[in-house]
């Protein structure tokens, strides 16, 4: 039996800080960090019991920091191009490391981590972490690069603005001059001569305040500095050395990676390198975060991925139903557009998104709801969820480099209020959440464990009802939405509603369900309702609707035994 993969990402560095009082811009000291102990097997139970299979840490391999390390021997980073006091987890500065920050002993860092595998595993989750292959820190030194290996950047040109053989890009003759005070408090000047371009593509010697101005472009063979030419004959320089250190984190027992930024790093290099570590690795998984719809099937079919973040799709239409300007109609649209490539969908919230109880997103815990059954329902897909959003986290913290923008900071030393609660120094004995809360996490794990406990939602098919509901007036196709899922003998009817109250609905079942699902139409039926588990007797033909209540903010899943 195939389960759906359902992703519980978590962000390692925050995730078990228990810390109370936290100040803006706090160091280490004062605010505290959470470490790789801090997963007993205790936590990893409750994680699993969620209904994950898979959990995410986010920040494992060492990135820039404030904080100094040097007394076990990692280099320090300049304070001004790092973001952030803890700085961020995308500036990768060893890629052979573990970041120190989630060690309680940080010379036993790589040991602690290695034991966190063996604790998931135990736990029945598997490990996924990033891998980072678009850009490195600005300061890239790898300590920890196993005898022989040549480091990032090492035998570079730097008179060159390109050459294939080079890790980075350079603007020669030109000193690194962001167009914004850089420098801030910090006691000398950074200093980089020639500049290297900026990880977003920016390759002038300036970057402005919203640039990844504390990162470096590495270079895959295409000269963007003269037309875009693709130089992948002899193989780039890059390609070796970043196949190689994926070789090296798949050997640690993990499962699989999330890749950063994917679709920046051509797709002729994921075809090269993905099929030589399933080789040796064939189960492990790798899912990229790609953005741009035209490039979903290149990245899948040449590339090699499993899975795509379906973010600009199915995420951003849900956002729109949740806070009212969007129509549910358009999840139908959602599908369509990659209904080829359905199962290798992966459906969302994760660390760049403003948490959907914010100010800026909902306002509301309840409101997700609909947006959970849609999104983990819908499809045999994974589904992900973001560490707190079982609990309604808010994200309204203003933690420091980031500041009160509704997003969970990656950048700061902070706590998760929920997660903290909820952790309640590792009992887990839940008497600090408030009845909210707990009620949220009670449907978030019910749904979750659904996806696999029902071999319909596991790995059933799919069947849209909007298209014969579209002008009935028991049915508000702008704020509900309604689907079917088969699998042999059972059969799901899915009701979703977003609006704020109760709805009496009618729903149509048309000829072609039973046709395209061949089976037969029959009288009234008792189905069970999995959310309340309560029977309802319902209508089974194309001649009479479906009539049932759809709570608030919530929805139904009638279970009908064929």
């Amino acid at each position: 039996m195939k389960n759906k993969m359902i992703i519980y990402q978590v962000f390692t560095r925050l995730f078990g800080n228990d810390k109370t009082a936290c100040i803006p811009h706090g160091n280490k000291t004062e605010n505290g960090c959470g470490h790789f102990a801090d997963f007993t097997q205790k936590a990893l139970t409750e994680i699993q019991k969620l209904g994950a299979t898979h959990i995410w840490y986010t920040g494992v391999i060492a990135h820039a920091t404030q904080t100094d390390y040097t007394s076990y021997g990692i280099p320090s980073d300049h304070p001004a191009i790092v973001k952030g006091k803890a700085g961020s987890p995308y500036a990768i500065k060893d890629y052979y490391d573990v970041d120190p920050d989630l060690a309680t002993k940080p010379e036993k860092r790589m040991k602690e981590f290695q034991n966190l595998i063996y604790r998931t595993h135990d736990a029945g989750l598997k490990v996924i972490i990033d891998f980072v292959p678009n850009h490195v820190a600005r300061q890239y030194q790898s300590a920890s690069r196993p005898e022989g290996v040549k480091d990032l950047g090492e035998e570079d040109d730097q008179n060159l603005s390109f050459s294939p053989q080079n890790n980075f890009y350079y603007i020669p003759g030109h000193p690194f001059q962001p167009g914004f005070d850089l420098q801030g408090s910090a006691p000398v000047p950074y200093e980089e001569c020639p500049a290297k371009a900026t990880g977003n593509d920016n390759f002038s010697p300036s970057p402005g305040r919203n640039d990844w101005y504390e990162t470096i472009k590495l270079n895959y063979g295409i000269d963007y500095c003269n037309g875009g030419g693709r130089h992948f004959d002899p193989i780039p320089s890059t390609w070796f050395k970043m196949r190689d250190i994926l070789l090296f984190w798949a050997g640690k027992g993990i499962d699989g990676f999330r890749c950063d930024m994917a679709e920046m790093v051509p797709v002729e290099f994921w075809e090269w390198a993905i099929p030589q570590i399933k080789c040796h690795y064939p189960s492990l998984v790798f899912i990229a975060e790609v953005y741009n719809p035209n490039e979903y099937r290149n990245y899948i079919y040449k590339g090699g991925f499993d899975y795509l973040y379906d973010k600009v799709g199915l995420y951003d239409t849900l956002r729109g139903v949740v806070c009212g300007y969007a129509s549910a109609r358009q999840i139908t649209g959602c599908w369509q557009s990659v209904d080829d490539i359905k199962d290798h969908m992966l459906n969302l919230e994760n660390h760049d998104e403003q948490r959907l109880a914010s100010d800026f997103f909902a306002g509301n815990t309840e409101k997700g709801r609909p947006a959970l059954l849609v999104s983990a329902c819908m499809g045999r897909n994974p589904m992900m969820i973001y560490f707190g959003q079982e609990l309604g986290e808010r994200g309204m913290d203003a933690e420091g480099f980031s500041g009160k923008d509704g997003r969970t900071t990656i950048f700061d030393y902070w706590h998760v209020d929920t997660i903290r609660r909820w952790r309640n120094k590792g009992k887990f004995d839940t008497d600090k959440l408030t009845a909210q809360e707990l009620a949220l996490q009670a449907f978030y794990t019910q749904v979750l464990r659904l996806c696999n406990r029902e071999r319909a939602l596991r790995e059933g098919d799919f069947y849209d009802l909007m298209y014969a509901n579209n002008g009935s007036d028991l049915f508000n196709a702008d704020k509900c939405y309604a689907f079917v899922r088969r699998k042999d003998k059972d059969l799901l009817i899915v009701l979703v509603n977003f609006e704020d109250s109760e709805k009496h609905t009618a729903v149509n079942l048309p000829h072609h369900l039973f046709e395209f699902f061949q089976i037969q139409e029959k009288g009234e039926i008792i189905a069970t309702e999995l959310l309340s588990g309560d029977k309802e007797c319902i209508t089974f033909n194309a001649n009479q609707c479906v009539l049932t209540d759809i709570p608030a903010y919530s929805g139904k899943i009638l279970k009908i035994k064929l």
